[in-house]
């Protein structure tokens, strides 16, 4: 479809995959189109012009998902030269995402040089964390530096505090919150009264609970152990951790959850996938939960929490002590509230939509009116 009113790009930029939808703003949030490209940006991005070739007409403005925003960037801005630059110098804190990202701006400022384009930022989100979650214990040099505790994710779990927001009513605040945002990276965070005061990912989306191709926390010592041994180079070290570790270190097979499901009945390697990557979601709602002094809300979203219901039937039975409970037909049935009357903790079942988010940020910021 094409539009010649005054338009959003919005462009989610993944390790899996690239989505773009264009949304217009005349009155209420409109979807006009949507793509999802698989690859990296660097796959995808010829794809993309392509597509926005074809859909785009009229002035228009991109907003763009921009994995790391270090220590500086709060607050979504517009892509200048200096921005450019400042992206550019932040790459060795991300340097599985940023420079694709890059390059995909770059090939947009090519071929639409007078659309504008806004950086959107995944650790913006986690900025109101207290000292003592985002400080790492390591020499306060390293700290001065930008080495710190970020967070990612943030665009979703932002969309999923409006929507909370939204669902509980006008005037209502949601209290104390874990959100699980359980996809090929999975990360979890505890809020309270919509800030974020706590999350699992850190200094990189590595960080955390074991994910599809990422180890999760992982003690250093094991890094350092196979740089000597394999004499393996940082980059070498970072494709390992990044990629070829985690669901699909532990099955030898795939990082794919729901194949891991099908399997995992008559695959040992494969149950012992799901049994880790249930057992390191647990441990991370048990330690939100002390981290908030109990908690009210548990959300699940992202491409397991949304549609992986047995993950999801398998986590809250070992948080009954916390007061949980599900009711089984609402969970088979991915409803949008899937614990009892009884449950002391409701349980609900938010799809996320970080394109929206996106739009939302880049209309708000410079949208033409």
């Amino acid at each position: 479809m094409t539009t010649d009113a005054d338009v959003v790009l919005a462009v989610n930029s993944g390790s899996s995959s690239v989505k773009c939808a264009l949304f217009t703003f005349a009155s209420e949030p409109q979807l006009l189109a949507r793509e999802t490209m698989v690859g990296g940006p660097a796959q995808a991005w010829p794809h993309l012009l392509d597509w926005v070739t074809a859909h785009v007409r009229g002035r228009a403005v991109a907003g763009h998902r921009i994995v790391h925003g270090g220590p500086a960037y709060r607050e979504p801005h517009r892509i200048t030269p200096h921005v450019l630059q400042d992206l550019r110098n932040l790459v060795p804190f991300a340097p599985n995402h940023l420079p694709d990202e890059i390059a995909l701006i770059e090939a947009l400022q090519q071929q639409a040089p007078d659309m504008p384009q806004i950086a959107c930022f995944d650790t913006a989100f986690h900025h109101t964390m207290p000292e003592v979650a985002r400080r790492l214990p390591i020499p306060d040099a390293y700290d001065a530096r930008g080495v710190r505790r970020y967070g990612f994710h943030g665009l979703s779990y932002a969309f999923l505090v409006e929507e909370l927001q939204r669902l509980t009513g006008p005037g209502q605040g949601i209290g104390r919150v874990i959100i699980a945002h359980l996809g090929n990276g999975s990360s979890l965070a505890a809020i309270r009264n919509g800030a974020s005061v706590d999350t699992t990912m850190a200094f990189t989306p590595i960080a955390g609970i074991v994910m599809s191709t990422r180890t999760g926390d992982l003690d250093p010592g094991v890094v350092t152990y196979l740089a000597r041994t394999e004499r393996a180079s940082p980059d070498e070290l970072e494709t390992m951790l990044s990629q070829r570790s985690g669901l699909i270190g532990i099955s030898g097979s795939t990082g794919d959850m729901q194949q891991l499901l099908a399997r995992e009945q008559e695959d040992p390697a494969a149950r012992l996938a799901v049994a880790s990557y249930v057992y390191g979601v647990v441990k991370a709602i048990g330690a939100f939960a002390a981290v908030l002094d109990g908690v009210e809300t548990l959300v699940f979203s992202g491409g397991i929490g949304e549609h992986a219901a047995p993950v999801r039937a398998r986590v809250c039975e070992r948080l009954s002590h916390l007061g949980v409970a599900v009711d089984a037909g609402s969970n088979a049935a991915h409803a949008a509230v899937i614990s009892t009357s009884a449950s002391r903790v409701s349980v609900r079942v938010i799809p996320t939509n970080e394109e929206l988010m996106i739009a939302r940020a880049a209309y708000r910021l410079l949208a033409p009116r």
